[in-house]
């Protein structure tokens, strides 16, 4: 996880509590190291968060949608062909579609737009995620997006539309 506001160290302890190991970077000390003491792998730099990590990587961003593309443009050239970068934000939807080509094309980098919303009550009540990207990628993150996602006993069922 890269960006560790509120939502991003939340859905870190939430995938922690799921049984997931979570490698962790900020561009400020304090959240890394309170991760760290419950558990998650600290990165100070991009390298050393790519290093940490075994391949195929997924690694999701968390950080305010501004700065997505200077993220990437350092990720990218760490990581290898097969590994998926996550865009958990804010991004607008164009300039993930925009990314996901030369990525794909250039790198052999997947790329996941997964809006995510959730806010300070996600880590308890889970939080709602919009996945888009290739099956494949899709397919291998199903375990880290069930751990986030809600379930089915979180909420009341809506009652059918009665016909007639």
């Amino acid at each position: 996880m890269i960006g560790l506001g509120r939502m991003g160290a939340n859905m870190v302890k939430r995938l922690m509590a799921g049984g997931h190991e979570c490698v962790v970077n900020d561009v400020n000390e304090e959240p890394i190291a309170t991760l760290e003491a419950l558990g998650a792998t600290g990165a100070r730099t991009l390298e050393e968060l790519v290093a940490a990590m075994p391949a195929p990587r997924h690694v999701w961003i968390m950080v305010p949608a501004a700065f997505v593309g200077a993220t990437i443009d350092r990720l990218a050239p760490l990581l290898a062909a097969g590994d998926t970068i996550i865009d958990g934000g804010n991004s607008w939807y164009r300039d993930d579609i925009d990314r996901s080509g030369p990525l794909r094309d250039d790198h052999g980098i997947h790329y996941l737009d997964v809006g995510t919303s959730g806010g300070v009550h996600g880590l308890e009540r889970g939080y709602c995620l919009m996945v888009g990207g290739a099956a494949a990628p899709v397919r291998r993150l199903d375990p880290v997006v069930s751990s986030l996602a809600p379930g089915v006993a979180a909420a009341a069922r809506t009652p059918a539309p009665r016909r007639g």
